[in-house]
């Protein structure tokens, strides 16, 4: 969908669009069973919908749909966003108490912080807000977010939009987002979307192949063990109450009319039906069965064989990229399809509250909800936590006292602080801006002009805000590229000569550092992505020394000429000349690995007492998860010494690699397991006990079949490895989750 970067002078706009919620209270809608709190769920919206005449079904079944003035029932735009914090869209109206919400790092920089404890806290914030918005008839209650597509190219415009390109990073993150964003009543909190379902990873590339039209050709093996695990978090182990199907094929079969991804995964496989949520289709996204992927003979066949598929909402920026009218009056879709969809829309709302006013759980949620102290509080601890360390030659922290050359883009404009999918924070902390409120002694110029490096000369230390912005790679465009922009090192190695020490603050996505890895005149890097509206307040806390840098990397950083390898080809798998491999697990020659971060102390692990040996057999003894792949292995010990002197978080990271498990080829290493220890002092040792499962052990076969095989094993402690520890798995292989084949 289109990404609504809400300014206040855009507020106006968008406000048009929001609907006052239903009152139950009031005739004629009161007389509807929809408001008689002793059905169930399923009854209530049946009941609604069954109210509805032909011709109001069809009008309803989009994503700005205007209700049913006969019934009492009021329009009501299923259209709202909240990726990092409450987002603008179609469906939410910024303005009076609710002109403003917290804005949070983007998901890519939260997602570097590995703790799911502090994910939990954010969503929590977010879902809260979200709800305050919903019941003061600023929004709706259905938000489109989390998006939890695996980062797999790093060109990838929305790559920043996700937590990364692991697979136990994202499911971490997707757990904790989701349960929080919901809440954990009876009713939900807020209505989450798992999106955007499956494979949907490109924006638009030269040759004409963009996210309408792409076919996207993954292998059984690679779409079960990559592609979806993200998505079976959301409907197997959450219920997520919305899924989003994405715009590109699979396999020839556009998502959003797959009978194999809608109906026979999701629904069946995973079991998603418990609370028969819904599915809307990405914004436009049914018109692409017809126009972009020529699979359906018309929009009003391709409507039809979207909801005959098991999609339930049509989303749409204005109309007319569905025919649902011409799909009902030829006789491709029955009443009965429609009714279906709707019961599932409306179910939604029954179970988030939305008819039950006073009554409903989270009632209570309202402006004071907004923008709490607590809100900005974490805020800016998000950021403290997330940002990565990459270089250091001893420059950061500055030294007390020092004279701060502030220069760059990105240093004192704050409209470089959020990335997409952002809605209006209540301020913004440029780090020019926060380093004056510590103080500091600074010589500040935002660009690269020559006032720049005068500003530069007459300082003790050169702080450098730049990286990519927006403009680079955003929803709709992908990048071509994977450098420094070349006036950006022109102007670094300009200031480097200067013979000043030189930290680098690299906002925005991941590009090759090899310049600036390899010139020792450049003393230090940080990466700080977009980090939210309190993102100057943590980074000068970070270069300062008041707070130290623990976060890792959850993305590779790959060399420039990797750009060379085809965004299409979907294989992980290193296939031939033109495909290297892709992500840590299969790609061996990173410029900067996946969870590599410095720290300013040092740190030792140790795995503790653990067996060497495990039967396969026994390892579901006494389990009594419903899913085999969910059983627990025995909790791994690790105990971690800060051997330096500055106190400081400790990111555990816990990799397998196996050279006899399973077939041919073996990944490099793979994520089984992780945690972050907080605030271990220098000379001191801490204990974790971090948590796994058979699932995380497990691979993939050839036609999907998660299967836990025998073999030796070898843990790896960190990035680079800092520890390791063998142990074997004996027995037959176990099949903990057979995947269904596409016919």
């Amino acid at each position: 969908m289109k990404a609504f970067l809400v300014l206040s002078s855009a507020a106006a706009v968008l406000a048009q669009n929001a609907c006052p919620p239903s009152d139950c209270s009031k005739a004629p809608l009161s007389s509807n069973k929809v408001c008689d709190r002793t059905l169930s769920p399923t009854e209530r919206a049946a009941a609604l919908v069954a109210a509805m005449t032909r011709d109001e079904k069809i009008v309803n079944l989009v994503s700005k749909s205007p209700g049913v003035a006969r019934l009492g029932l009021n329009c009501y735009n299923w259209w709202s966003e909240a990726l990092h914090g409450v987002a603008g869209a179609p469906g939410i109206d910024f303005n009076g108490d609710f002109a403003k919400a917290t804005s949070f790092p983007m998901p890519v920089l939260m997602a570097a912080a590995f703790d799911d404890d502090l994910i939990f806290k954010i969503a929590s914030i977010i879902g809260q807000e979200a709800r305050a918005f919903g019941n003061n008839g600023k929004s709706g209650l259905d938000y489109w977010t989390p998006n939890v597509n695996p980062y797999r190219d790093p060109r990838w415009g929305r790559g920043s939009e996700t937590p990364g390109e692991d697979i136990a990073r994202i499911n971490g993150y997707t757990e904790a987002y989701v349960r929080a964003m919901e809440g954990n009543k009876t009713q939900r909190q807020i209505i989450a979307t798992c999106k955007h379902y499956a494979g949907n990873d490109l924006e638009a590339l030269a040759d004409g192949t963009d996210r309408h039209n792409f076919n996207a050709k993954i292998t059984p093996q690679e779409l079960a063990e990559y592609y979806m695990p993200p998505f079976r978090i959301c409907a197997r182990d959450l219920n997520v109450g919305s899924f989003m199907c994405a715009y590109n094929a699979v396999n020839g079969v556009p998502s959003c009319g797959s009978k194999y991804l809608l109906q026979t995964i999701l629904r069946e496989h995973w079991n998603w039906t418990s609370h028969n949520n819904y599915i809307t289709s990405d914004c436009e996204g049914v018109a692409d069965l017809f126009r972009g992927h020529r699979f359906s003979p018309s929009l009003a066949a391709a409507t039809a064989d979207a909801f005959n598929a098991g999609m339930d909402n049509s989303c749409e920026y204005s109309g007319g990229s569905s025919d649902i009218r011409g799909a009902v009056t030829q006789g491709l879709l029955t009443e009965a399809t429609m009714n279906r969809a709707l019961t599932r829309q409306y179910e939604g709302l029954v179970r988030a509250g939305y008819f039950d006013a006073s009554a409903a759980e989270y009632y209570s949620l309202g402006k004071q909800h907004v923008n709490t102290k607590e809100a900005q509080q974490l805020a800016l601890q998000s950021v403290v936590d997330s940002v990565v360390l990459l270089k250091n030659d001893g420059a950061l922290p500055v030294k007390p006292n020092a004279k701060l050359a502030m220069i760059g883009f990105w240093a004192d404009d704050t409209t470089k602080l959020r990335g997409g999918y952002s809605g209006p924070p209540p301020y913004l902390v440029s780090p020019v801006s926060a380093a004056k409120t510590l103080g500091l002694s600074i010589n500040a110029v935002n660009g690269t002009t020559d006032a720049a490096v005068t500003a530069a000369q007459q300082s003790d230390v050169i702080l450098y805000f730049g990286g990519l912005d927006t403009s680079s790679a955003a929803e709709g465009r992908d990048r071509t590229s994977l450098a420094w922009p070349s006036a950006q090192i022109t102007f670094i190695n300009r200031l480097a000569a200067l013979g000043k020490p030189l930290v680098i603050i690299q906002m925005g996505d991941q590009v090759d550092n090899t310049p600036l890895l390899t010139n020792k005149a450049v003393s230090s890097i940080l990466w700080a992505s977009w980090p939210g509206m309190e993102g100057g307040t943590g980074l000068m806390q970070l270069i300062t020394g008041k707070k130290s840098p623990a976060g890792r990397l959850p993305v590779t950083q790959y060399p420039a000429s990797y750009s060379s390898v085809p965004m299409t080809d979907m294989n992980l798998r290193p296939s031939g000349p033109s495909n290297p491999g892709r992500t840590y697990m299969w790609y061996p020659n990173p410029v900067q690995a996946f969870g590599y971060g410095l720290h300013y102390t040092s740190f030792a692990p140790s795995v503790g007492s653990f067996s060497s040996t495990l039967a396969i057999g026994s390892l579901t003894t006494g389990c009594k998860e419903r899913y085999v792949d969910k059983c627990p292995l025995p909790s791994l010990p690790v105990g971690v010494k800060n051997t330096g002197n500055a106190t400081s978080d400790y990111v555990l990271l816990a990799f397998v690699s196996s050279t006899d498990a399973g077939p041919a080829p073996h990944p490099i290493k793979t994520l089984a397991t992780y945690g972050r220890l907080r605030d271990i002092k220098g000379g001191d040792t801490a204990e974790a006990s971090l948590k796994w499962t058979l699932g995380n052990l497990a691979r993939h076969d050839a036609k999907g079949n998660m299967v836990l095989y025998p073999g030796t094993y070898t843990l790896r402690i960190d990035e680079p490895t800092l520890a390791t520890y063998n142990f074997t798995l004996t027995g037959e292989p176990l099949v903990l989750d057979e995947w269904p084949q596409q016919k």
